[in-house]
């Protein structure tokens, strides 16, 4: 019986590792964090490195939604220190830090080190997510058309969503906002459809950003209205700033333009070269230069002073 005993703290240990990641999923974060902690005390104690590292990622993924960073760090932390990767949830702590070549860096070597395809699940909608922000939408297609492929193999709904929200988002960074909403609005609806609340609301807000792309206004405003909901309930800080700064960003002034943009647009109006923008942002310089044309083609100017003075007239800088 006591040779049993640590086999049954580590099974129970193991069973609130899962809860954890499952109360996760649908929203009950607190609940989330309080398993994913009795889980790291119990399989501690019953000695279950491979789960007691798990048990410290699903506490960091839930400390870095809520936007406690600090904690985050240490969790994942203390998971590689178990021996647990700690990505794609490190880097995209990275990302949410505002970190983006930092985060690119990291998920580009943990998806050339992994070749399990179980283990790329995991990975690929990071992978999508962090490359859109580096401005590397080729390399985010690729991993976009990869996940499809799994998604269409396994046939779950969660992995069917997060297909549908990566070639959404692949799309609306394409300047392709039509075909965008059409795979976001089916992403919406499969992550309602499983009860996970937060997912579908990240949906929502590049739903609302390619209704902004379409002209539709009215309609961004409730897509990125509903979702502030939903944020503000389960206490996703970060993503409630970002959602209080887009609808802040009145559409009439913003004429069209997506947020890289407008970063773009702001640092054209303070002087700085194709060159020194790519540098700053992360991007290349193709993409840069992309963007540029698409600012110049939207505001109908024909030189960078003309946009200089479109952005400070309409206080866009």
């Amino acid at each position: 019986m006591v040779a049993e005993q640590p086999q049954l703290i580590s099974f129970s240990g193991t069973c609130l590792m899962h809860r954890a990641d499952i109360k996760r999923l649908s929203g009950a974060w607190q609940d989330a964090i309080d398993k994913a902690q009795q889980a790291v005390e119990r399989l501690t104690q019953s000695n279950n490195r491979k789960d007691t590292a798990g048990a410290w990622y699903q506490l960091a993924e839930v400390h870095r939604l809520r936007g406690d960073f600090d904690a985050a760090e240490q969790a994942y932390r203390s998971a590689s220190q178990y021996g647990f990767e700690p990505q794609p949830g490190l880097a995209l702590l990275r990302l949410a830090e505002r970190h983006v070549g930092t985060a690119a860096a990291a998920i580009r070597r943990v998806m050339a080190a992994t070749t399990d395809q179980v283990k790329r699940i995991r990975l690929l909608s990071a992978h999508v997510e962090i490359m859109l922000a580096a401005g590397d939408i080729e390399e985010a297609r690729r991993a976009c058309h990869e996940l499809a492929d799994i998604a269409e193999m396994y046939g779950t709904e969660p992995l069917r969503a997060l297909a549908s929200h990566a070639r959404g988002a692949v799309e609306l960074a394409d300047g392709e906002a039509q075909a965008a909403a059409i795979w976001l609005r089916r992403a919406i609806e499969a992550w309602q459809q499983v009860d996970a609340p937060y997912e579908a609301a990240r949906v929502g807000v590049i739903m609302g950003l390619a209704c902004r792309a379409l002209g539709d206004n009215d309609g961004a405003v409730l897509e990125l209205q509903v979702a502030r909901t939903v944020f503000q309930q389960l206490g996703a800080t970060p993503d409630v700033s970002r959602i209080d700064t887009l609808l802040d960003t009145r559409p009439d002034e913003a004429r069209g333009l997506s947020a890289r943009e407008l970063q773009v647009l702001r640092r054209i109006a303070s002087g700085k070269t194709n060159k020194e923008i790519a540098n700053e942002l992360h991007l290349s310089g193709k993409t840069v230069d992309r963007h540029v044309s698409n600012i110049f083609n939207k505001l109908d100017v024909p030189t960078r002073t003309a946009a200089t003075a479109w952005a400070y007239e309409h206080r866009l800088v």
